[in-house]
């Protein structure tokens, strides 16, 4: 199935549109499309606008709210805890870095737990703000509610897709990007939204990122969603199977872990059974500066950086890439040339504004020209 190639401007004011009719003020509305409009200029389409049909529903019946904000439930020097009252998570996860940030300037370092917060989207937004910052970040993410991984070994699920971030400011741009470290994973083999896009475009996931239901590896993503008809709201809960964790049992140990610091510790809730979902980020914040006693932190990281990339590419590989380097160069792209959408994720967004009161034709030509 070939892809649309829709304008990244298009979009978001399409999704913009969208969330307002849902609900959301316009400021809001616009938080929550551009965040998804970046990550798929990022290439992480699995966090991106596909999205916007479940957010929707869940605003419908009151999973999630708009027009809610940060909690300081424990506030010190160094530490906040945060509730985030289910509101949506692009408006909540900025503000929760914001603090982090905030308190890191003061002390050097700080940690900042965020709890009940609606789907929070790529934790590498997060991490690049702070980067933007001048400042290190770790962050561990969870899913409550969200059974959708199996552990290394078994045929059930038992975490969320549970993914890990860490941002590195590298103080310098290339190509007018900036040239940060930013690792940024699902502890599955890949996210569930990855087995969402492959879904809509009726395509196969990688051969091993699913088991069935009898524990076998599989790139069917129906193993997860089951037979639905491709206008319907996916539901993850849907199938017998479940997604792989990365790296064996080294993946799955680290799913866990993020079960048990962003989940358990923040108060937020480990993955178990129940029907309303909801993040919890467990984030880390140093200001390495601080940390520099003359050694010259920022010139280390851009000379192992550049020393990484100057490693010889093995046979079929164009060159060595840092985390970080792939999503830069699909910005370029992307940004030029449009977002590249199959015509059921297209069609599942437009939909979605159809069935909340708005003219399909006039999203369509919102979408070619946002002007």
């Amino acid at each position: 199935m070939s892809d649309l190639r829709i304008p990244a401007e298009g979009v978001r004011a399409v999704l913009t549109r969208i969330f307002e009719t849902a609900g959301a003020d316009p400021m809001e509305a616009d938080v929550i499309a551009t965040n998804l409009v970046e990550a798929n200029l990022a290439g992480h389409d699995s966090h991106g606008v596909v999205r916007t049909q479940r957010y929707v529903q869940w605003a419908g019946r009151g999973d999630v709210h708009f027009g809610r904000h940060i909690e300081r439930i424990i506030d010190s020097d160094a530490f906040a805890l945060l509730e985030g009252h289910h509101g949506f998570g692009q408006t909540l996860g900025r503000e929760a870095v914001e603090v982090g940030l905030e308190k890191a300037r003061a002390m050097g370092v700080s940690v900042v737990a965020l709890r009940n917060a609606g789907h929070i989207g790529r934790i590498g937004e997060w991490a690049e703000q702070a980067c933007d910052a001048g400042f290190v970040s770790i962050h561990f993410v969870n899913v409550k509610n969200s059974l959708l991984v199996a552990p290394f070994g078994g045929a059930g699920r038992a975490m969320s897709t549970a993914p890990v971030c860490i941002g590195v400011p590298n103080g310098r741009t290339e190509d007018g990007e900036n040239d940060d470290f930013i690792l940024d994973f699902a502890t599955s083999q890949i996210a569930e939204g990855k087995a969402l896009v492959a879904l809509k475009s009726g395509k196969q996931a990688p051969p091993t990122a699913l088991i069935d239901g009898d524990g076998q590896p599989t790139g069917d993503p129906r193993a997860l969603y089951g037979d639905i008809d491709p206008a319907a709201v996916a539901d993850p809960r849907g199938g017998t199977g479940a997604l792989a964790a990365m790296g064996d049992h080294k993946g799955s140990g680290l799913g866990i872990a993020c079960e048990l610091l962003a989940g358990a510790l923040t108060g937020s809730g480990a993955a178990g059974t129940g029907e309303r979902i909801h993040n919890g980020m467990l984030s880390i914040y140093l200001d390495a500066a601080r940390m520099d006693d003359g050694h010259g932190w920022s010139a280390a990281v851009a000379e192992y950086i550049d020393f990484i990339r100057a490693i010889p590419p093995a046979k079929g590989i164009d060159s060595v890439l840092i985390p970080g380097d792939p999503e830069r160069a699909r910005r370029i792209d992307r940004r030029a040339n449009g977002l590249p959408l199959s015509q059921g994720v297209w069609d599942s967004i437009v939909m979605t504004g159809v069935e909340l009161g708005l003219d399909r034709d006039t999203l369509e030509t919102l979408a070619r020209n946002p002007s």
